[in-house]
């Protein structure tokens, strides 16, 4: 059994980051360990847990600011903003369904992974809401980037470049995000029977339009609902989403029958969006998240043939969640699927065997891979946090 390291402060997880590069030793990073199933397998002597750095430093309603310590979770941050009516806008996933986690997911692992729900198309990435970082390097020094309003740009870059690095340059212990008002409703037109490429072109024109989609996404016929769908998601004031819906169901016309559903109804699909439910059973199937051009969309499916056990689109057709059997087949038509489409695709879940002999994240090119060196020689030296996570060797 793995010992596990649980410092209570940033001076502490310092100390012994300072101790494990002095010896050698390699350190595996974990918060809530919802994601332990993310990325190459881990393979450190010992584990080093944020579970402890847990509380907000502070909440600033006004401002819709708020810092929190890496090991909070985003349920209890959620908790403490929804009273004053704010949401995390890049909607975060929750990776229970996926990877069949009990924990609760932590602010650490959301910064770090850099996933963003279907709201990406609208309000960013969780890289564009996170104002500052405080995290330590392999080295064992504390390091602070960007601030807590947007204006101060101080460190700008070095905060976005932690933002999916997977905890390969640093340990996070503190994080300072923009929130957003909470909608007063929501409501989601559901444009029926149509093919990927018939959905991107009424998702595309949607999207360009001004009656301000906040998210687009296609399911096949079979998640949930017995035909496909096109879904396109408004929200905010009640006046506003009416009568928004209603434009877009004139513009929308010549794509065919809109039916709106809101509520709960409206919710519980965005959620299922977000979290690829639709795609957590059987779970002895590999799981990939491939972002590319909305307008490739079509002919990297259609490559794909009986490779594909199951799929469906988000952003707009810019994220295509994909099913596939776990063989190293498999993970090799994907990549050759995608080639001409130059999107990127990342193994979300599949077995350890599997995720030790093929590329988990886009394979580098040489450019990439020395940029890749380079940053984790100056943050991390020794090789002592999450060696190996994102690429052999880095």
């Amino acid at each position: 059994m793995k010992v596990v390291l649980t410092p209570e402060s940033e001076r502490e997880a310092a100390n012994m980051i300072r101790v494990a590069c002095a010896g050698g030793v390699r350190l595996d990073i974990l918060g809530g360990d919802t994601r332990s199933g993310l990325g190459r397998p881990r393979s450190a002597e010992r584990e080093l847990s944020s579970a402890a750095l847990a509380g907000i430093v502070f909440y600033a309603p006004a401002e819709m600011t708020l810092c929190a310590r890496a090991g909070t979770t985003i349920q209890a941050i959620e908790a403490a903003i929804a009273q004053h009516h704010h949401i995390l806008p890049f909607e975060p996933m929750r990776p229970q369904a996926l990877w069949g986690a009990s924990a609760e997911p932590t602010i650490g692992g959301m910064v770090a992974t850099n996933h963003s729900g279907p709201r990406r198309v609208s309000a960013g990435a969780v890289r564009d809401g996170v104002l500052g970082l405080r995290l330590v390097n392999g080295l064992g020094e504390a390091i602070q980037c960007g601030g807590r309003v947007m204006k101060n740009v101080t460190g700008l870059d070095l905060t976005k470049l932690n933002c999916g690095a997977d905890g390969t340059l640093g340990f996070l212990t503190e994080a300072t995000i923009k929130l957003a008002p909470k909608p007063e409703i929501e409501q989601t037109l559901a444009v029926a029977r149509l093919d990927e490429a018939r959905a991107i072109g009424a998702m595309t024109h949607a999207l360009g339009s001004p009656f301000g989609i906040g998210a687009a996404a296609w399911l096949p016929a079979g998640m949930g609902a017995g035909v496909s769908r096109a879904l396109l998601r408004l929200e905010g004031f009640e006046d506003s989403v009416r009568y928004r819906a209603g434009r877009l169901t004139e513009l929308l016309g010549e794509f065919g029958d809109i039916q709106p559903l809101a509520g709960a109804e409206s919710s519980a699909l965005w959620l299922a969006i977000r979290d690829a439910k639709f795609l957590a059973e059987p779970r002895d199937r590999a799981v990939w998240r491939v972002s590319l051009a909305p307008s490739e969309a079509p002919a990297f499916v259609g490559r794909l043939a009986g490779t594909a056990r199951a799929h469906y689109l988000d952003w707009g057709g810019g994220l295509v969640w994909l099913a596939t059997d776990e063989s190293e087949v498999a993970a090799a038509e994907v990549r050759r699927s995608l080639a001409p489409s130059r999107g990127h695709a990342t193994l979300m879940r599949a077995r350890d065997e599997l995720r030790k002999s093929v590329a988990v994240f886009q394979p580098p090119s040489e450019l990439e891979l020395r940029i890749s060196r380079g940053l984790k020689a100056s943050f991390d030296p020794g090789g002592v946090l999450n060696f190996g996570r994102i690429y052999p060797g880095v």
